[in-house]
């Protein structure tokens, strides 16, 4: 069974990594052929083709180049080094989590607001979708300045702006999970003279604690990015956005696609994290995740 799930994943990842050496070899090549007219040298397709895959700057460096140079700035490196890729994954997971932590919370008082007031309904989540049309570029480095000029600096800055990108999935999962109980279910409720808060707690909070979990894989993602763009606009000196805008500065392409598959991991292991929590919750619970 796990052979049969396991395939398909490992499929899909071959022809990433096959497709990824071909672009490899197509953008590196040029620069081969310049390097070598330079000289007043000839070089065919087939002595080029190597180099390609060794280039110290490459416009799209090779998956063994970009393997290599996580393992050098991870295992051979001090998670204290300001060369450590764990280091500067842990200062931007640290903006992460906070923001996630503010935006889930954001998003739960929002939904429930929401849920028991028409007028909140009607006036305030209009707003909230429209908050998300706004560019994170945009939108961040005002954050930033504004914070900055309270005196406002560090992580807070950076975690406002996961919040800001975290709260809304949270938001609406939770407005559909709270809104999901059956007709008959909430007529039952009332037979009973339940109160409001009853309602709330036995009934609507437990039906919507599946939507709650599969809103937070996407927020907890969503918080990652808002972390990493916030790193962006302060000339930050530590974590991923700031591997990302050195390696940028100075045109090394490896650090910058080191820096990003390291963020793609630690995504996807926040997101299973999460997955796995709802799913263990939910068994408890004895529901179904939505």
């Amino acid at each position: 069974m796990i052979k049969d799930r396991a395939l398909p994943v490992l499929t899909v990842v071959a022809l990433i990594i096959a497709i990824w050496y071909a672009g490899a070899a197509l953008l590196n090549l040029q620069f081969e052929y310049d390097q070598a007219e330079r000289i007043g040298k000839q070089v065919s397709f087939s002595e080029a083709l190597p180099k390609t895959m060794a280039q110290e700057r490459p416009v799209l460096p090779a998956p063994h180049q970009v393997a290599v140079e996580i393992w050098q700035t991870t295992a051979e490196k001090s998670i204290t080094s300001k060369r450590s890729l764990v280091y500067h994954a842990w200062i931007t997971l640290s903006a992460t989590m906070l923001g996630f932590v503010f935006g889930t919370v954001l998003g739960i008082i929002l939904a429930v607001g929401i849920i028991h007031s028409r007028v909140l309904d009607k006036s305030l989540m209009p707003w909230i979708i429209t908050s998300q049309t706004i560019p994170i570029l945009a939108i961040a480095p005002m954050i930033i300045v504004v914070l900055n000029s309270i005196g406002i600096t560090g992580l807070v800055p950076k975690a406002t702006i996961s919040t800001y990108l975290s709260f809304f999935p949270v938001a609406v999962g939770m407005v559909k999970g709270l809104g999901s109980p059956d007709a008959i279910n909430m007529d039952l409720m009332r037979t009973f003279n339940a109160s409001r808060a009853q309602v709330f707690w036995k009934l609507r909070w437990p039906t919507a604690v599946p939507y709650l979990f599969t809103s937070m894989k996407i927020a907890i993602a969503a918080s990652l990015v808002g972390a990493i763009v916030g790193e962006l606009p302060t000339g930050a000196v530590a974590g991923l956005g700031a591997r990302l805008l050195a390696g940028s500065y100075y045109g090394q392409t490896v650090q910058i696609w080191s820096a990003l598959i390291v963020a793609a991991i630690l995504a996807g292991s926040l997101v299973a994290i999460v997955g796995l929590v709802g799913a263990w919750l939910n068994r408890r619970m004895g529901m179904r995740e939505a």
